[in-house]
């Protein structure tokens, strides 16, 4: 019975918590840039392991460390993102709203550009079928977090 309520405790907190970003384009924006930064850090990682793995082409190290350095400037552009969010107050706020949106659609940019380098025949399938779905995966989380940007933009414009 003990561990039933508190189990029931918990969604209740996370509502609580989940209704304040919801009610917060602000938060919101920021919450959707630190799952995106998260996501493409471990991608990265992954990224950086699969590069270093025995019997890829040179065509595939090459594509991977290329991609590899497209992430870590998509977590530079998403961290400074976070950092300027934060920081977004008062009368420079549209100023910043337009550097963090500058700054995440680069990230988008390098989520493509990273994708890019997976295109011919000359790739591994399995290698280009794992790093694509990753890919994809962080470009829909980035034009998410944008989307929710634009929103709150549009609030303090």
């Amino acid at each position: 019975m003990d561990r039933n309520s508190s189990q029931e405790k918990r969604p209740s907190s996370l509502s609580v918590q989940a209704s304040k970003i919801q009610n917060s384009p602000k938060l919101l924006a920021n919450a959707a840039l630190n799952v995106t930064l998260a996501s493409a850090r471990s991608t990265s990682t992954m990224m950086q392991k699969l590069s270093q793995s025995h019997g890829m082409k040179p065509r595939e190290v090459s594509a991977m460390r290329d991609c590899v350095e497209e992430l870590s400037d998509t977590v530079d552009e998403l961290r400074q993102s976070i950092g300027e969010m934060g920081e977004a107050k008062g009368s420079n706020t549209k100023l910043m709203i337009g550097d963090i949106q500058t700054w995440v659609s680069a990230a988008l940019t390098d989520e493509s550009t990273c994708s890019d380098g997976f295109d011919g025949n000359t790739m591994n399938g399995n290698v280009k079928s794992a790093v694509r779905k990753q890919i994809l995966k962080i470009a829909h989380l980035t034009s998410n977090a944008l989307a929710l940007i634009n929103n709150y933009a549009s609030l303090n414009g």
